[in-house]
């Protein structure tokens, strides 16, 4: 079960001045049996870039999908528990993405179940833990305070360690190079 996340948004009140308009924990969560062990936390998502400013609703209230929304972007904490390489083999990647929108995302017949590729430019910064990014063929050890930038490349994730892993992304939709 992934941790809580509080959010804090801010904003102006009717004179214009600077408060906090939101406080609480962030309600857009995904778990799901299909990926057991990833909890998906949206915080943040913008519909277009430049980006609306003085917004009063809460842009993460319907379903949470992987990709970002068309010319926006979005900002998520995902957290990643160890994994049980018995319980992984059994699992089946396309479903779990297909669940989130993104089922054609998946790289059939890749090492990892949840190898995919995005179609969005991700910056990414380990909070907590480490993990391992894995890519076609190599792979590389990631910690807390390591920062990643993905250019819509294959990838997957795979906490082998024993504590969980909490990884900051921001996803700004991008054109395929």
């Amino acid at each position: 079960m992934g941790r809580k996340i509080r959010r804090v948004v801010t904003g102006h009140d009717e004179n214009g001045v600077a408060t906090v308009i939101m406080d609480g924990n962030a309600e857009c969560i995904l778990q799901r049996p299909n990926r057991p062990g990833v909890t998906l936390t949206n915080l943040w998502q913008n519909t277009k870039t430049p980006a609306a400013m003085e917004r009063r609703d809460d842009p993460v209230t319907g379903p949470l999908i992987l990709q970002p929304p068309k010319n926006g972007s979005v900002f998520r904490i995902v957290q990643f528990d160890p994994e049980n390489p018995d319980e992984l083999a059994k699992l089946d990647g396309k479903s779990a993405f297909s669940e989130m929108g993104a089922g054609a995302n998946i790289v059939e017949g890749a090492r990892h179940p949840f190898m995919h590729r995005t179609d969005s430019l991700d910056y990414a910064v380990v909070l907590t833990g480490e993990i391992y990014m894995m890519m076609d063929e190599d792979e590389y050890l990631v910690k807390a305070g390591d920062v990643i930038i993905q250019q819509g490349t294959n990838h997957a994730w795979s906490n082998r360690g024993t504590e969980p892993c909490q990884i900051a992304f921001i996803l700004i939709d991008a054109e395929k190079g």
